[in-house]
């Protein structure tokens, strides 16, 4: 793996997980789907000019359109929408933890449903990894976390290990940021959908408000996808979602210096031995195989 790769699976890995610190702060002061929809219309319009005047293309093959169209229901939709919905109720390092177990999800449906074999680093990732989870699950569930917000994130972290699929897919032809920005476009035209029909708009204008979700619309949203499909086609998925172990420890340490969360010493010892399960499952998906 070259310098470069290394510093983008860093970068992405930062920034992902930072996102769900500006998200609690938004969905405290506004909808939280109708401000998921607003910041995907945004970005997705900067992304699609962007990429224009960079010289893409957005006459995408067939096969780049249905990864594109599922990438953006499944990912910006479905994920980031239930997310968003439940960190009115649980605090975003807790949210961050769920949603890093999305590789962990992906390494147990291969086994489990479509009968991959995996090796036993993998099993004792995925074991550790669950393992891990539960005990913070625990932990916060005794000091009120709300089980629907618990739920909620769960099903998020589904479906993005159904988008995380999807993703060699979508920019295998090139055009890696038109991409992107439709993509975005997909999302927030589901997301308006449901706002509509769910929520009114009743906001707390604030500037930490306007900060939170600037910041979320460029850096998480548009660049951190960007990061991500580039590395994906630099060193390929299973590669690039190594970085995903680092998910847990970013996103605890962003939500305790932006947002002042606690951090206890279970959450610490969760967070090990999450980190350390996801990166078992990764680095034995790269090992050759006998």
């Amino acid at each position: 793996m070259t310098l470069k790769a290394v510093a983008l699976g860093l970068l992405f890995a930062f920034l992902w997980s930072s996102a769900f610190a500006s998200a609690r702060v938004i969905v405290a002061q506004a909808p939280p789907l109708t401000s998921l929809a607003l910041r995907f219309l945004l970005a997705g319009m900067i992304g699609i000019a962007v990429a224009r005047a960079s010289g893409q293309s957005w006459h995408l093959d067939r096969g780049q359109w249905r990864a594109t169209l599922i990438f953006g229901i499944c990912q910006n939709a479905l994920y980031l929408g239930l997310f968003f919905v439940a960190m009115q109720w649980i605090e975003a390092g807790f949210a961050s933890i769920i949603a890093s177990t999305m590789p962990l999800m992906v390494g147990a449906a291969g086994w489990l449903l479509l009968g991959e074999r995996l090796r036993g680093l993998a099993i004792l990732g995925l074991l550790l990894g669950f393992v891990g989870t539960a005990l913070i699950m625990g932990t916060r569930i005794e000091a009120g976390s709300d089980p629907l917000g618990i739920l909620l994130c769960l099903l998020g972290a589904a479906a993005l290990s159904v988008a995380t699929l999807t993703a060699r897919g979508a920019t295998s032809g090139g055009n890696v940021l038109m991409v992107v920005g439709l993509q975005m476009l997909v999302g927030s035209a589901c997301l308006a959908v449901a706002a509509l029909l769910l929520e009114d708009w009743q906001v707390t204008w604030t500037w930490q408000l306007i900060v939170a979700f600037l910041y979320t619309t460029l850096f998480p949203g548009l660049i951190a996808t960007w990061v991500w499909f580039t590395l994906v086609n630099m060193i390929g998925a299973v590669r690039a979602a190594t970085f995903h172990f680092l998910n847990p420890f970013f996103g605890v340490l962003v939500a305790a210096v932006v947002l002042g969360e606690r951090i206890g010493p279970l959450d610490v010892v969760g967070v090990l031995i999450v980190m350390a399960g996801i990166l078992a499952v990764q680095l034995a998906k790269q090992a050759p195989a006998r």
